[in-house]
């Protein structure tokens, strides 16, 4: 296909978008929420970096300094950021502060990691050594929690801390490899409760009810990504978080929908009433398997199923109205609890029910990360 409308679709994005009001946050625009920091944010801000990084373009560079500035204040502080809530999703646009640390020496951007892995040291977590995904959560652990926490964890050690707590980062991957991942379908349930007291969780194993497709892809990309950051030297501790990701990478291809080459929300469940075929995990797991193609994680036959992934999302969802590029079948948002809602049991009819929805970053960003895979092939 003619990938270079993307380029026109990314260009909407962040023409149309100020600090204050990002076009691609339609969960905060849909709850008049004030701009705070947060993880849908920092998808985008990861992808047009990546996009930056794969074009030398500056323009993409600028506009992500200028997104970030305005959340990050010159003491570190960070606009609508707390500390106390211990929640795992604030880490995930973290990552991004690295990269404008590096690129720009503003020390503000510093003090914003430092404030940020003080959260990571003093996390919550499970007896055995996982984060639990929020204060208000105890003793859960989500798969998206891995890509949210992991990938800044990992950044950190690397840059800033010589490596010293890799051990525990690779444990926390291998710990939910033991307990929610399904040996015979090989795939992952999206939560577990170590405490088995949540009311949508297994009173024997402590797991939730259904295999939903972000989730599954949220963990494969924090998989690659932090892997991706370990230093070279790492290779033991690298070997074994490579081990997993090929396993997982290789289980996941039999859900592929054969005809239109996308997963399904619910992945096991494919052709089910009321299922359908979903954009952002599948571009997430697109993106997973071309990037652990390019760094030799897993067979190179998977650039080529990635690649087929991603077209497959184009062709099904990619539309354009009025000259305006629009990405669509995004489910908006999906998880487990709190007591108070009990709608969000896990089950399959809870992961069909969630709004669908257009152009929201948590579809568009990892779109994006895939489509900087596609340019490398």
């Amino acid at each position: 296909m003619n990938y270079s409308v993307i380029d026109k679709y990314i260009d909407r994005l962040i023409e149309d978008t100020v600090p204050e009001a990002p076009i691609w946050n339609i969960e905060n625009i849909k709850h008049g929420k004030a701009p705070g920091w947060n993880y849908i944010d920092g998808c985008m801000m990861t992808s047009l970096y990546t996009i930056y990084q794969r074009t030398g373009n500056k323009k993409y560079l600028e506009f992500i300094d200028k997104f970030v500035d305005y959340y990050v204040f010159e003491d570190g502080l960070i606009r609508g950021y707390k500390l106390d809530t211990y929640n795992v999703d604030n880490l995930n646009e973290g990552r991004v502060l690295f990269d404008l640390y590096r690129e720009t020496g503003n020390p503000k951007y510093k003090k914003a990691i430092e404030l940020l892995y003080k959260q990571v040291t003093e996390q919550p977590r499970t007896d055995i050594g996982n984060f639990w995904h929020k204060l208000i959560y105890p003793n859960q652990v989500w798969l998206d929690g891995l890509y949210m926490a992991q990938v800044f964890y990992t950044r950190y050690e690397t840059e800033f801390n010589g490596g010293k707590n890799y051990a525990d980062i690779v444990k926390q991957f291998e710990n939910v490899y033991d307990n929610m991942y399904d040996k015979q379908k090989r795939l992952y349930y999206h939560g577990w409760d170590y405490s088995k007291t949540a009311f949508w969780s297994d009173k024997e194993t402590g797991l939730s009810k259904s295999f939903w497709l972000r989730s599954v892809g949220w963990y494969t990309v924090g998989l690659v990504d932090a892997i991706g950051y370990f230093a070279d030297d790492a290779t033991e501790l690298k070997a074994r978080l490579i081990k997993i990701f090929k396993d997982t990478i290789e289980g996941l291809e039999r859900y592929i929908d054969p005809d239109k080459k996308m997963f399904w929300q619910v992945v096991d469940q494919g052709g089910r009433e009321g299922n359908y075929l979903e954009t952002s995990g599948s571009a997430m797991i697109a993106y997973a398997m071309m990037k652990g193609a390019r760094l030799g994680f897993v067979d190179k036959k998977f650039a080529k199923v990635g690649e087929e992934v991603f077209n497959g999302i184009c062709k099904e969802y990619l539309t354009e109205t009025d000259g305006k590029l629009n990405l669509g079948g995004i489910c908006l948002m999906a998880g487990l609890g709190p007591e108070t809602n009990r709608k969000r049991d896990g089950s399959y009819e809870y992961y069909i029910s969630e709004p669908i929805v257009e152009n929201d970053a948590k579809g568009t960003g990892p779109f994006v990360m895939a489509y900087t895979e596609i340019k490398q092939l």
